[in-house]
């Protein structure tokens, strides 16, 4: 019986957390430690929705690791047909933190923001890079600028919005378009050390 009370207590909990609509990348690792790529729809402090080509079993332990969120824990509750749901096992302080983050994540979309504007903007002294979209394929691009969370590139073609890509070695998703390129994310904010040995940042960002 006590079981089915913290079920549940558990339940309830959840429920009590609101869910924000997100658009973020990660991979999740199942019991059978193989590792798979997903997106993140929607999420709350106390649960998320994943969409993914692999899908564990409901009552299944996962451990994922998300862009701007970090590493989350807890267990399969609803299997779909394009993905699952899963609680997320956290502390009070941690769920406070996640509860911020997806705040900001949440507002940083709805408002179309291709990065976060505390970093500064500025051109790097090798402007020439590689755009290298998920089925391989590969384009010379040119860097207008970039900072520690992003970068605004002119490239011949222009993935959807969305689209996971990497510049150089940077991983990053497609935020914005504009008339000779695109606005690209960065994954998770990148230090000046990467950044110099990528594009040789001409001063301190």
């Amino acid at each position: 019986m006590s079981a089915a009370i913290n079920r549940s207590t558990l339940d309830d909990e959840r429920r009590s957390f609101q869910r924000v609509k997100v658009s973020i990348y990660g991979r999740f690792m199942l019991e059978d430690r193989s590792e798979h790529a997903c997106r993140v729809t929607d999420m709350s402090p106390g649960d998320v929705c994943l969409i993914a080509q692999r899908s564990g079993r409901q009552g299944e332990r996962v451990i994922a690791y998300l862009d701007h969120v970090g590493r989350i824990e807890g267990e399969i509750i609803r299997v779909n047909r394009d993905g699952f749901a899963m609680t997320v096992v956290a502390s009070e302080r941690k769920r406070d933190k996640l509860a911020a983050q997806l705040t900001w994540l949440a507002n940083k979309h709805e408002l179309d923001l291709p990065e976060d504007r505390r970093h500064e903007r500025i051109a790097p002294r090798n402007p020439i890079s590689v755009l290298r979209l998920p089925d391989g394929r590969e384009y010379r691009c040119r860097i207008i600028d970039l900072s520690l969370s992003g970068a605004a590139i002119e490239s011949e073609v222009r993935p959807e919005r969305g689209t996971q890509v990497h510049i150089g070695t940077m991983r990053g998703q497609v935020v914005r378009h504009f008339d000779d390129g695109v606005a690209i994310e960065f994954a998770s904010i990148q230090d000046r050390q990467a950044l110099e040995a990528e594009f040789s940042l001409p001063v301190e960002v």
